[in-house]
């Protein structure tokens, strides 16, 4: 690579152009509200996405910023920036040809950019592919690589042919959620359907690939760079359970409502997962992320299921109204709290904390064996032991002050 095209990279991969970037995605956000209003869609409290949006251009920002060299904050960047341009095509779209009939003007750019979420399931899949330092494991992961970017290429040229098609031919029809009738199964060509095919075929494979690559990681990789991978599994997961909760319950309400919320606040931990790998902002952390969240979750569960139970148990069994039944299964849910926690804790520090588990357990041993200690001597040296095998500090020093 010659001296000006490393000079001309370095330039576009600037907090400059981060900044520049991360400006043009907030201005796709904001145009979304006054499209919204002209198609007739403007709803406040059905802000979720738009929040997500600006979540992940912000981490993406972030990662931009602070190492303008690693791809995957100009992913997450570029990911933010064609969700934002997709929705505001399909805004435009049905006000234009939905609402006006085609008089409004530039409705061809507005089909044009509806399928910017094509881009969007490929960059995903980069980000995978590239995770954390956005370089493949191997040169030989490289043709991966190349082979998940012409298919998505062509799968992009390709619906966009089909939007181009629409507009020359005049034959632009659009449902209510502004797509492009043409690009759905029912009305596209049959070229276009086999392309569909054997894209999610080879991205599939690709996406296939990248989890054996980061199995391949994780086997040689160091101890920052496994608690890197935890963080992107521990995102993924919960991004992929929040994911679950929300599409069968956002219609939803009362309680099932706000477990769908929930549920989509969750989908939030994978690009805030990918910033805090990527940084190494807290990464020792995860171990700790991990059983806290187990851990509540599995005492949540315990509690509903003891709730529920014990109201079913007095109403239906014990003829207990209704009233005394709900207060006393509260008052037994408290109760249950803090020894149900504790225990369902150590057991999870046990399996997914070994480290905290251990500590602890060191800690604990010391307490006891300081009861029945009197040599000061046995006492410092035994500090000194438990402190190395709890903590690891690089350098330790006892300070004893004695008392004439």
């Amino acid at each position: 690579m010659t001296a000006p095209t490393m000079s001309c990279r370095l330039r576009l991969a600037s907090p400059a152009t981060a900044l520049a970037v991360t400006c043009l995605v907030l201005v796709l956000l904001a145009a979304s509200w006054p499209l919204s209003a002209m198609a007739h869609q403007l709803n406040v409290s059905n802000d979720g996405p738009d929040i997500l949006i600006l979540a992940g251009a912000a981490v993406g920002a972030v990662v931009a910023w602070r190492q303008p060299g690693n791809p995957m904050g100009w992913i997450l960047l570029a990911t933010m920036g064609c969700i934002a341009a997709s929705n505001d095509g399909s805004f435009y779209s049905v006000a234009d040809y939905r609402l006006h009939h085609g008089a409004l003007p530039l409705g061809w750019v507005a089909v044009l950019l509806q399928p910017a979420w094509a881009p969007t399931i490929v960059l995903l899949g980069l980000a995978i592919l590239l995770f954390p330092d956005g370089r493949p494991p191997s040169p030989r992961w490289r043709w991966v690589v190349r082979v998940y970017l012409v298919a998505g290429s062509v799968w992009l040229a390709g619906a966009l042919t089909v939007a181009a098609t629409a507009i020359v031919g005049h034959d632009v029809r659009v449902d209510a959620s502004g797509n492009l009738l043409t690009i759905d199964p029912g009305g596209s060509p049959a070229w276009w359907n086999g392309l569909e095919v054997v894209f999610f075929l080879v991205l599939g494979i690709c996406w296939l690939a990248s989890l054996v690559s980061q199995v391949v990681r994780w086997r040689r990789a160091s101890d920052e760079r496994r608690q890197q991978l935890k963080w992107l599994l521990f995102g993924s997961a919960v991004s992929v359970a929040g994911l679950a909760l929300t599409l069968p319950l956002s219609s939803k309400s009362g309680f099932l409502g706000v477990l769908g919320q929930l549920g989509f606040a969750g989908i939030f931990a994978l690009p805030v997962s990918i910033g805090v790998a990527v940084l190494k902002y807290r990464l020792y952390d995860i171990d700790r992320i991990i059983s806290r969240t187990l851990a509540y979750a599995l005492v949540t569960g315990l509690l509903v299921g003891a709730y529920a139970g014990i109201v079913l148990l007095a109403t239906h069994v014990l003829s207990v109204s209704s009233p005394v039944a709900v207060a006393a299964s509260t008052l037994a849910a408290a109760a249950l709290f803090n020894p149900l926690r504790r225990r369902v804790q150590r057991a999870v520090d046990r399996r997914f904390n070994r480290a905290r588990y251990d500590a602890d357990q060191t800690v604990a041993a010391f307490a006891a064996r300081l009861k029945d200690a009197v040599d000061l001597n046995s006492v410092r040296s035994d500090l000194a032991s438990t402190v190395h095998q709890a903590l690891e500090p690089a350098h330790l020093s006892v300070w004893v002050s004695r008392h004439e």
